[in-house]
């Protein structure tokens, strides 16, 4: 897996000060600064700290399974600013030659608030995650051009179990699934409840995802 992150502190030396600290127990592969620049902070064999309680398709201990990047953003706490053209480059750049690398399948490529929505907002409603597709990394739906028939909250649910989000929160705390998935697909509207657009992109990425996903 591929877990992309925002650092949320206030500058890039306090982040990376931060995650090379034994003491604080967090860490992550790699770290991209504003400016582009690349630290690899953890070689991709090792395991680092940086998914936490999490999980992705049924799986757990995400630390074990994936390759984590921060980028540098000061987050929600800091306004949650824009990141900035060559720091995406940058991104894009370090996630292809990982996909290509460790042949990461596209349904396997998340954001912390994906893997841990009841508890994390990052990379937040302010990362390109479409020009991430458009580069190859994660997918995007086709825009659907007919008026598509009501979802109802079953089809709702089997639809965020097929992309993959916890089956537990789906049962118990769906309003912090629906907002970890509106952050990713429908930044313009980041109230965790599931109106009409929302249900529809719903079905449309567990369509999607079902087709990409690799045989398990």
């Amino acid at each position: 897996m591929l877990v992309l992150h925002y650092t949320g502190m206030k500058d890039g030396p306090s982040a990376l000060a931060r995650m090379r600290d034994p003491q604080t127990e967090v860490s992550a592969h790699y770290m991209v600064e504003e400016d582009g620049a690349v630290h690899e902070l953890v070689a991709e064999e090792a395991r680092a700290w940086h998914a936490g309680r999490s999980q992705w398709q049924g799986d757990d201990d995400l630390n074990s399974r994936s390759i984590g990047i921060e980028i540098v953003n000061g987050g929600h706490d800091f306004g949650l600013p824009a990141f900035p053209g060559q720091q995406i480059e940058a991104v894009i750049a370090l996630c292809n030659e990982i996909i290509v690398r460790r042949q990461i399948p596209q349904t396997r490529i998340v954001g912390h608030s994906d893997i841990a929505p009841d508890r994390k907002d990052d990379p937040g409603e302010r990362f390109p995650w479409r020009r991430l597709a458009e580069a190859g990394i994660g997918l995007w739906p086709e825009p659907v051009s007919a008026t598509p028939a009501p979802v109802a909250e079953r089809e709702l649910e089997a639809a965020y179990r097929t992309i993959g989000y916890s089956a537990v929160l789906i049962d118990s705390d769906i309003n912090s699934v629906t907002r970890a998935f509106q952050r990713r697909w429908r930044q313009a509207d980041v109230s965790g409840e599931a109106d009409a657009e929302t249900r529809r992109l719903a079905v449309g990425v567990a369509a999607l995802y079902e087709r990409s996903s690799p045989s398990r």
